[in-house]
């Protein structure tokens, strides 16, 4: 897959980096990422992904721009306000980078429609905002077979993990699923939405763009991605720390609707 002149000079950072290069360069812009979410978390994976030049980007969201959006989602703009956001984002990503396609889908993220959407694109990341969206995008990532990078937000905190349990790891064992480390949603209520907790606006950017980092070491090959590893951020104290989980024997491959 060739580069013309401009592409070659818009990633020349990447092309000389060591274990990236032009090989690595050719993976992302062969790539198909699916980004669930084009809010807060979305916002940062989408630009950097972009910026790094995926070759396309699949978005998918039902929402439009509100002004209260504006403290934390960076893709969009206060002229976008009553946009869908899905268009505001595409047209963010046509400004950054015209060799990135964009197939966006105005739509929710559904049991009637996740499996397609899914299978689709050859890896998905989740920047939604409430547990009944991620529990479906870990269950069906898990039975389509396609990596998930999953980050989640809280007032001041956040967390990060690559999901690959369709795989094994090295030891020859397979890999943990989403409900190995959460087996059940929690209670309706427990955990306070966004717009009854609050969120730091630039906690979002941490999070969107360390599971960004992720989605690029998973498509190029480098580095070691957070399979079995639950990275936690705390930005009060700026304190990262990791901790691990392994796969529960009981947890099959969900069944799909």
């Amino acid at each position: 897959m060739a580069f013309d002149a401009d592409e070659i000079e818009r990633y020349a950072r990447h092309i000389v980096l060591r274990d990236v290069g032009g090989p690595g360069q050719q993976k992302l812009k062969r790539a198909r990422v699916l980004v669930i979410g084009a809010g807060g978390l979305g916002a940062p994976v989408v630009l950097y992904l972009a910026a790094a030049g995926v070759g396309t980007i699949g978005l998918v969201d039902d929402d439009t721009v509100s002004l209260s959006n504006l403290q934390r989602q960076v893709i969009h703009a206060t002229p976008d306000i009553g946009r869908p956001k899905v268009e505001s984002a595409r047209d963010a990503i046509a400004r950054l980078n015209p060799h990135v396609a964009v197939e966006i889908h105005a739509e929710r993220f559904t049991p009637a429609n996740a499996a397609a959407l899914v299978g689709s694109y050859d890896l998905v990341v989740d920047g939604s905002d409430n547990f009944t969206t991620r529990f479906l995008a870990a269950d069906t990532c898990f039975a389509v077979g396609r990596i998930l990078v999953t980050a989640a937000v809280s007032e001041y905190d956040g967390s990060v993990t690559t999901l690959a349990p369709h795989l094994e790891g090295s030891d020859g064992t397979p890999n943990p699923s989403y409900r190995c480390l959460f087996p059940e949603p929690p209670p309706a209520g427990l955990v306070p939405a966004c717009a009854q907790a609050g969120i730091l606006g630039a906690v979002v950017g941490v999070l969107g763009t360390l599971a960004a980092t992720e989605v690029l070491k998973c498509l190029t090959g480098v580095g070691e991605p957070l399979i079995g590893r639950l990275l936690l951020v705390d930005t009060r104290s700026m304190r990262f720390e990791t901790i691990t989980y392994g796969r529960d024997p009981a947890t099959g491959v969900p069944t799909l609707p």
